[in-house]
């Protein structure tokens, strides 16, 4: 993936790991365009930058998305990477009939928004010169954290779908998959403060380090994350699950 002179679209951009993503691209040369449902944030991110740009995104809105496409690759034809970060966690208790909106909404933002997304702009990334696309998933993708069922079952869907798109997609657009580990953020209330979570400043630079080597890694993987993505091919998975459950 070039790093440099993209103009690059990043879902989920008004804070945590899109926020910092977001930046740092832009430190590197780039144009850079957040997405999100709510503009302060948003605003906070570009903070008067003059190549980075907010726009309004709902990912759980299928037409939103469609007209979203149409605006975005009107005002920056030059786009030509898509960054698939907006994402919700739950915690979901499976012991009993509860009221399953948590779930359908993880589902709706966590899975649907990107392949949509995807699919609304695919043919123009098709026409870009260096088009990437970058799909965040999860290390919870590869080793489940049983509190939080229906994430980390979107987020093991999206690396297969990202198989699948890179596989499609070959010689036409790359595909990458992002796959953090347990980072200081508040996808979750009070994730941010736990210190047993990898911090924030040192996740992106590890993950940007590896953006730029060449040729890119089809999945950005830093260290820490190791432990969930090869669990099973290392024998561990049982012991993984549990693990991650005790905690």
């Amino acid at each position: 993936m070039k790093t440099t002179g993209n103009t690059i679209l990043i879902t989920g951009g008004g804070s945590g790991i899109g926020r910092e993503l977001a930046q740092h691209f832009f430190e590197l040369g780039n144009t850079v365009i957040v997405a999100g449902r709510r503009m302060e944030t948003l605003v906070e991110t570009i903070a008067g930058r003059d190549r980075m740009h907010a726009m309004i995104l709902d990912v759980e809105d299928p037409k939103a998305i469609s007209d979203f496409a149409r605006r975005v690759t009107a005002e920056y034809p030059a786009l030509n990477v898509l960054i698939n970060n907006a994402g919700i966690m739950r915690r979901e208790d499976l012991t009993r009939s509860r009221d399953l909106r948590d779930a359908e909404e993880t589902v709706v933002t966590n899975l649907l928004g990107p392949i949509r997304l995807t699919n609304a702009l695919i043919d123009h990334l098709r026409g870009q010169p260096n088009a990437a696309i970058v799909n965040v998933t999860s290390g919870l993708a590869f080793v489940p954290l049983s509190s939080t069922p229906t994430y980390n079952a979107t987020k093991a869907a999206i690396h297969s779908y990202t198989v699948s798109l890179r596989q499609q997609l070959k010689d036409k657009v790359e595909v990458i998959e992002l796959a953090p580990p347990a980072v200081r953020t508040e996808l979750t209330p009070g994730q941010s403060a736990r210190e047993e979570y990898m911090p924030l400043d040192a996740f992106i630079d590890e993950a940007m380090a590896l953006f730029q080597k060449q040729p890119t890694p089809k999945e950005i993987l830093v260290e820490r994350v190791g432990f969930l993505r090869w669990a099973e091919r290392e024998g561990r998975f049982d012991h993984a699950v549990e693990t991650l459950s005790a905690h």
